[in-house]
């Protein structure tokens, strides 16, 4: 039974390795643009509820673009209670930049909304009024972003002729189950949305990171705005399936990684990152047992056996056993290897991504235990009810 479970498991990494898109590779990044002979204007909105640790940081970083266009910035307090709306103005005051950002005083949650989906439709009609934007720059309140990020997402949108350009900023990854788990956590969403099949126009996968989003109003006007995904939990990826769905010939989609551009939210702690995880895992699920139990099984198959087949093949002297188990962690380690180059890693972090694999099977896990005792999806202070993970 372990030797058929290993040559399942070495069926699984070869296709991962040679046709999934390549998405272990982490070859994706913000490709080399010429300068544009006029730059088209773009409203920044921040969706911010308690972010006073790190909303210094984001506004200085957005105030500092070296983007020749007009630019303006529309931050929402999502009625924090903390000084998140205090630290801004001052930020803007000392630069004496208080004509290029508006603060906003978000207005209380309505029934059927994310929070941070309502704060973003507040900003995006706030900006209609004030201006018109050619796009829209989405970004949350803890991100520093590159003096070069705008110019370069709004570049590429317009030499490749894109309605959403998207960026997975680089995590913050300095303490121990930072290092252990957060690099992983950008191995599995690759692996699920391969970046090279997002940014193919004829494939159908779509996908997008929610710290950095470029969309083109155009886009968001013809997918019927912010309100189109308004009780999304995983709002990203379903922002990027209706743009995708619904694009014009010879218009795409883009997502890449960032080694400039970076997030400040650190996870000190295995329950802070369990906590991130766990929010949103089942919803990723559509909440269904049967998709559960085969996550739960393909995972073991995939990244639990090959260990456990070298071992017990070792131990019993089924050398085959052993040796199908060898290479099945070989190339496990493999296809983790760049990304922890790109996390500046030692690679004998990839020998520990089968146990990696085992926490955040446990994390999923743990999502629809939390579900299924009627906790939801909790961010922010907020519980959110079951909602689908994608459009209908």
């Amino acid at each position: 039974m372990i030797l058929i479970l290993v040559l399942i498991s070495l069926i699984i990494w070869l296709y991962l390795l040679l046709a999934r898109g390549n998405f272990w590779r982490c070859n994706q990044f913000l490709p080399p643009c010429l300068p544009l002979s006029s730059y088209p204007p773009v409203a920044v909105v921040i969706p911010a509820r308690n972010e006073a640790e790190t909303i210094s940081i984001c506004i200085e970083s957005l105030l500092g673009q070296d983007y020749p266009g007009d630019y303006k910035i529309i931050l929402v307090d999502d009625q924090s209670t903390d000084n998140t709306r205090e630290i801004a103005t001052k930020i803007a005051e000392g630069k004496q930049k208080e004509g290029d950002i508006y603060i906003l005083t978000g207005k209380h949650l309505p029934a059927g909304w994310s929070g941070k989906l309502w704060a973003l439709y507040q900003g995006v009609e706030w900006a209609k009024r004030i201006g018109n934007w050619q796009y829209f720059l989405f970004t949350d309140a803890d991100i520093q972003h590159h003096p070069t990020n705008l110019s370069q997402l709004v570049t590429l949108a317009e030499e490749k002729n894109l309605d959403l350009v998207s960026l997975m900023v680089k995590l913050h990854c300095e303490s121990f189950w930072e290092r252990l788990l957060i690099p992983a956590f950008v191995f599995f969403f690759q692996k699920l949305y391969p970046f090279a099949w997002v940014n193919d126009r004829k494939k159908k996968i779509a996908a997008a990171a929610g710290g950095c989003i470029l969309i083109n109003q155009s886009a968001l006007t013809r997918i019927g705005g912010i309100e189109a995904l308004k009780d999304a939990l995983i709002d990203d990826c379903t922002l990027a399936s209706l743009v995708k769905r619904t694009l014009p010939p010879s218009r795409g989609i883009w997502l890449g990684l960032t080694d400039s551009t970076f997030s400040l939210r650190g996870y000190n702690g295995l329950g802070t990152i369990w906590q991130m995880v766990s929010r949103t895992a089942f919803t990723q699920l559509n909440y269904s047992p049967w998709l559960l139990v085969a996550t739960v099984i393909g995972m073991a198959i995939t990244y639990l056996i090959p260990p456990v087949a070298l071992v017990y093949g070792l131990l019993t002297s089924q050398w085959l056993t052993a040796a199908f188990g060898f290479v099945c962690w070989l190339l496990m380690a493999i296809s983790y290897l760049p990304t922890l180059r790109f996390y500046h890693l030692p690679p004998v972090y990839a020998l520990f991504l089968w146990f990696i694999a085992l926490l955040y099977t446990l994390m999923t896990i743990d999502s629809a235990w939390q579900y299924w005792l009627g906790r939801g999806s909790q961010w922010k202070g907020r519980i959110y009810p079951k909602v689908a993970a994608r459009p209908k």
